[in-house]
């Protein structure tokens, strides 16, 4: 056990996109919500982790006074040897909140940027413009908390090529250490979702969204930033090792409403509901609604998918340290499969995607399914 994640579903404004657990922060009682939060993270059995994320919702929606009581929890009671992250929108970093994070150790910042163009955030619903974007990376600049992550989208709502190089060009500007750049996903029961089901918005097909993912891959190629997951791009020593805990299929705690976790070949999830979470930890002292026991089988086909966002790819030696058979036996007719049609590549240590097996990650993915 070397990962943490602690979820915050508080926001100050609900995006038109967002299929995560979150509510807006107004008349929420924030403060049960952090006293039930440290309630289950006294539960945990292990205190010492390389890695802590806290996302949202938006983590910075808090209090000053709602941070620092967190945070010094976070601090008194684990040990954080290696990446401490938190969530960010660029409006809501004030110099106050930054300064908790600094003095309580955390050492990376996810910013929420998602575009450049004020008329783009607003059909998302952004609580930031263009301005707070600059302002924000100034104080982090400020301060030293110069390690951050920039969350950017493509395939928005009239977005143009254009407007992937103005963002390219500002990434150019801004140097940041660590770029996310993940394609718009419609969800079920958003905003988006039903603006488009009604006709009132479209986005771009498939087609075109594939031409932007690969003008996003290659401009970000020329600026220095190596790709190393689907849909992040950074230099080695500034790679996302929390996130690269849920690739590699290892274990991790997740506490808060609707979090979840990996632990021993199971799988736990939390309840949502931020009142039924609260009542839930009050008297059953846990959140759990559902545990699932994976299976061999289950394990595996999950090791083979996550592990095949990455870049590098899914380890053999690793697979077979893990599960006693060698992947090549395992798996020999899909690989074989996967290899005649170009979408996998081995070099005798990893198998990996290549860049058409990217198009269709979904499809190689399904490949490797053999429970269902």
């Amino acid at each position: 056990m070397k990962s943490l994640y602690i979820h915050i579903p508080f926001c100050n404004r609900i995006c038109t996109y967002c299929d995560f657990t979150k509510v807006l922060i107004k008349n929420q009682p924030v403060d049960d919500y952090i006293d039930a939060l440290i309630m289950e993270m006294k539960t945990l059995e292990h205190k010492d982790f390389k890695t802590v994320y806290v996302g949202g919702g938006t983590p910075t929606a808090l209090s000053e006074a709602q941070l620092e009581r967190l945070l010094g929890f976070i601090s008194e009671n684990f040990t954080v040897s290696g990446e401490y992250t938190f969530e960010a929108n660029p409006d809501e970093v004030t110099t106050g909140k930054l300064d908790l994070l600094k003095n309580y150790g955390v050492n990376r910042v996810s910013l929420g940027v998602q575009s450049f163009n004020d008329d783009i955030l607003k059909v998302l619903n952004r609580s930031h413009d263009f301005n707070d974007i600059f302002r924000s990376i100034d104080h982090l600049e400020k301060i030293g908390l110069s390690n951050y992550s920039m969350d950017l989208m493509y395939n928005l709502p009239g977005e143009t090529f254009n407007d992937i190089d103005t963002s390219l060009k500002y990434v150019e500007e801004l140097k940041p250490k660590h770029i996310s750049w993940y394609s718009l996903i419609i969800e079920p029961h958003t905003v988006f979702y039903n603006e488009i089901k009604k006709g009132r918005l479209k986005i771009d097909d498939d087609n075109k969204e594939a031409e932007k993912y690969i003008h996003v891959m290659d401009g970000l190629q020329a600026l220095g930033y190596p790709q190393y997951e689907i849909s992040n791009f950074a230099e080695r020593k500034y790679e996302s090792e929390h996130n690269k805990t849920y690739w590699r299929n290892d274990n991790y705690y997740g506490v808060g409403a609707g979090a979840h976790g990996y632990i021993n070949n199971e799988r736990y999830y939390n309840v949502k509901p931020v009142p039924h979470y609260i009542k839930s930890m009050n008297e059953n002292h846990s959140a759990v609604k559902e545990t699932i026991l994976l299976s061999e089988t289950e394990k595996i086909e999950e090791e083979m998918f996550l592990g095949l966002r990455m870049t590098e790819g899914v380890s053999k030696k690793r697979f077979r340290d893990k599960y006693g058979v060698g992947m090549d036996e395992y798996y020999k007719d899909e690989l074989s499969f996967l290899k005649d049609k170009k979408w996998i590549k081995d070099d005798g240590r990893h198998i990996a995607l290549t860049d058409s097996g990217r198009m269709v990650g979904n499809e190689v993915f399904i490949a490797f399914l053999k429970s269902s």
